[in-house]
């Protein structure tokens, strides 16, 4: 079900807003909508819903309309943090152990909980970084965090992710962390998925290259292996990702390497990928790999922002 324009709009807002604006938590689990209009009065009796469902009156509705070209040209930005503070303001609530995703959308997730911890509104919880880059944000909000060595079962995991198929399943690992991403949300009672509607498709692989990390020893033999799985079918190429490990692209003259001190080989594909949970299968058995970026029937929900409203997708 789609949020109505209004409330899209009071998102780009939020997002030009302080990341410090006010207002007091619920004791239920308010909607992201109701939580953080709180402190904007340009749409008025927007009221609390069951299920993060809103309605609004017949004057907001009225206001909505007119402002809906504002709502087509948020920027990606601005849809990052709507689904974001969404994800915190939908599935977080004092008490709970937390897992952390690392990349642009899962930050914006860190910063709302960031602000919500910093202000009281949440409180006792322990937080779980996927990597040291959401380590060092987490810190800097001052969330407790842990790791699966002390807290190996958690109530809710947030990330994005890289590519979404129609039975939810993921690309992910753009960002070098797919290990300890995986490694997390898998102990995760849910698991949310923020991402804009853009990473949104028919099948896995074209959109967007399937990362697999690496032992460095002997990483051109395991290169190899991998091209030449058998559920590949010949349809992708595996290349060496080099400088940085936050991005496929290739930026410098050095191996990447992750946080965990491995090597990762991303697998670009010119047509969708024939049967993913068995390539999945593959990757894995194969020896030389650690992980892969194929998350296969591990999502709950997956809540997607787009020009016209944020919509939320259940497995």
């Amino acid at each position: 079900e789609k949020m109505p324009v209004a409330v899209l709009v009071a998102f780009a807002l939020v997002a030009s807003a302080s990341a410090s604006y006010g207002g007091s938590r619920a004791s239920v689990r308010a909607t992201s909508t109701s939580r953080a209009l709180r402190s904007f009065t340009a749409i008025p009796s927007l009221t609390r819903a069951k299920c993060g469902h809103n309605s609004l009156s017949k004057s907001s509705s009225s206001q909505g309309r007119s402002v809906s070209a504002r709502a087509s040209t948020l920027s990606q930005d601005e849809l990052k943090r709507m689904v974001g503070y969404k994800s915190i303001d939908d599935y977080v609530t004092s008490g709970m152990v937390v897992g952390l995703g690392t990349g642009s959308t899962a930050a914006m997730a860190v910063e709302r909980l960031g602000q919500l911890w910093k202000s009281g509104e949440i409180k006792d919880i322990v937080a779980i970084p996927t990597s040291e880059r959401t380590r060092e944000q987490a810190e800097s909000y001052g969330i407790p965090l842990a790791t699966l060595d002390t807290h190996p079962d958690l109530d809710v995991a947030i990330d994005g992710a890289d590519e979404v198929d129609p039975d939810l399943n993921l690309v992910k690992g753009g960002g070098g962390a797919l290990l300890r991403e995986k490694m997390v949300e898998a102990r995760a009672k849910k698991f949310i998925v923020i991402v804009d509607e853009s990473k949104m498709t028919d099948a896995l692989g074209p959109g967007f290259p399937v990362p697999v990390e690496i032992t460095p020893f002997c990483h051109e033999h395991t290169r190899r292996a991998i091209e030449q799985l058998p559920a590949l079918q010949g349809a992708a190429k595996a290349v060496l990702r080099m400088g940085s490990s936050q991005n496929n692209q290739p930026d410098g003259d050095n191996i990447a390497i992750t946080d965990n001190g491995n090597y990762i080989v991303d697998l670009f594909f010119d047509k969708p990928v024939p049967d993913a949970p068995k390539l999945a299968q593959e990757l894995i058995d194969t020896v030389g790999v650690v992980e892969h970026g194929l998350f296969i029937g591990m999502t709950d929900a997956v809540i997607i922002a787009g020009s016209d409203g944020i919509s939320v997708k259940e497995a």
